[in-house]
């Protein structure tokens, strides 16, 4: 029996073979923060009947399903790549580095139809019991990543559902030792595409992918239930940095509207050899949207640099993470 509030809680993934087809969901995450809930649609017969002054009950009928939410999380040295592959596209097999335990995910941006979860949120009831909600068709739709000062790497990642399934049986959970990406780990690069060098004086960063989907694939003969999302429209990818005016290099880089590629990292412990736990964003070109360095008193002059996150005609944006995930 668990305890009877979010302290009994647990969130599970898994990947889907077909679509909104349940597949028992294997890898068990902590999480800081999940709203995934059913949204139904309903339709209610109100045809006059002599006398009738209230619409029936029984005339009453739930025409289409379907789920949404998001889900917040600290990004951890292992775990993450179903996520990745969700947010990104691209089908990943972990690569071994060397001879040792090091395995490198290269999530590369792609189209992402064919690339659903399932998530199994445990919700307790305040007796202990703890409720199942299966979340089927699960999408990424849009997730945003970010680390400051003194803080974790943390990731929201907005899903779009088919169904929300509570016939299903809920795993039981385990946890590996997993361990966080935080500030003390975070280093951001920018330059010359593969020449990126380190800047001084970052304060904050954050970088949000969006997924631009149709949602609403409703048709007859699916009960109500919708097709799998596509996309349709651009990938849109937008970030911010927060710094101290230690230098003009961004400032120059606004003002002539040049672009730059950059790097965001966060390195870990050693794995083994050369390797080290790594969760790596890299966006080939970004071009700073605003705000020049304005005075607003007698303290540092902390400048918020927003971009916006483009195609070099060359390289596509891609999240590296090397941890000791065999699997995804």
């Amino acid at each position: 029996m668990a305890i009877g509030s979010g302290l009994g809680a647990q969130l599970s993934i898994g990947a889907e073979t077909t679509y909104g087809v349940y597949a028992a969901p294997a890898k068990h995450l902590e999480f800081n923060k999940a709203d995934l809930k059913l949204a139904k649609t309903t339709a209610q017969s109100a045809g006059i009947a002599a006398g009738r002054f209230l619409a029936l009950s029984s005339r009453r009928v739930v025409t289409q399903r379907q789920a949404s939410g998001s889900v917040e999380l600290e990004v951890t040295n292992k775990g993450m790549g179903l996520l990745l592959q969700a947010l990104m596209g691209t089908t990943v097999t972990p690569v071994q580095q060397g001879s040792g335990p090091a395995y490198l995910q290269t999530h590369t941006l792609a189209d992402s139809f064919g690339k659903s979860l399932v998530m199994q949120l445990g919700i307790p009831l305040t007796t202990g019991a703890v409720t199942d909600k299966t979340f089927l068709g699960c999408k990424v739709i849009s997730a945003e990543f970010s680390c400051e000062v003194g803080g974790m790497l943390v990731a929201t990642f907005e899903i779009d559902s088919k169904d929300c399934d509570e016939t299903q049986t809920l795993v039981a959970a385990s946890y590996s030792n997993m361990a966080p990406y935080h500030f003390g780990q975070m280093a951001l690069k920018t330059g010359v595409f593969a020449s990126e060098a380190a800047r001084d004086g970052i304060r904050k960063v954050s970088v949000k992918f969006e997924r631009p989907q149709a949602v609403e694939r409703f048709y007859a003969g699916q009960a109500g239930l919708k097709k799998e999302p596509i996309a349709n429209d651009q990938v849109k990818i937008t970030g911010s940095i927060e710094m101290d005016y230690v230098d003009t290099i961004f400032d120059d880089l606004h003002t002539s509207d040049a672009a730059t590629s950059l790097i965001w990292e966060f390195v870990g412990p050693n794995i083994a050899s050369t390797y080290f736990e790594t969760f790596r964003v890299k966006l080939p070109a970004i071009r700073f949207d605003d705000a020049p360095p304005t005075v607003e008193g007698f303290d540092v002059v902390k400048p918020t640099l927003s971009f916006t996150g483009l195609y070099d005609g060359t390289n596509q944006p891609a999240i590296e993470y090397i941890s000791t995930d065999i699997t995804l």
